[in-house]
């Protein structure tokens, strides 16, 4: 994975982050040293969201067919999450 540091981005804006994802998907940008954040091209991005959206669905539909879930009307569930806090 590429890395840019914070100075990289100061001087060159996006065309330092254009270049470095000419050989990755995605580049790491360090400020200081530190690593802090990860830059990606949009259809990168989209592409993760849709694994996060599969994961949650699968997630979702675990529980329904292992039986955590509650069935209620709106009031009860809302009654229910006042208790708990």
């Amino acid at each position: 994975m590429s890395e840019l540091t914070a100075n990289e981005l100061k001087t060159r804006g996006v065309s330092a982050i254009e270049d470095a994802l000419k050989s990755d998907d995605e580049a790491m940008v360090s400020v200081r040293g530190e690593r802090r954040y990860v830059v990606m091209d949009m259809t990168q991005y989209t592409h993760l969201r849709e694994c996060e959206l599969e994961a949650a669905l699968a997630e979702s539909r675990a529980d329904l067919g292992a039986g955590r879930f509650v069935r209620e009307s709106a009031e009860a569930h809302v009654e229910r999450l006042s208790s708990k806090g």
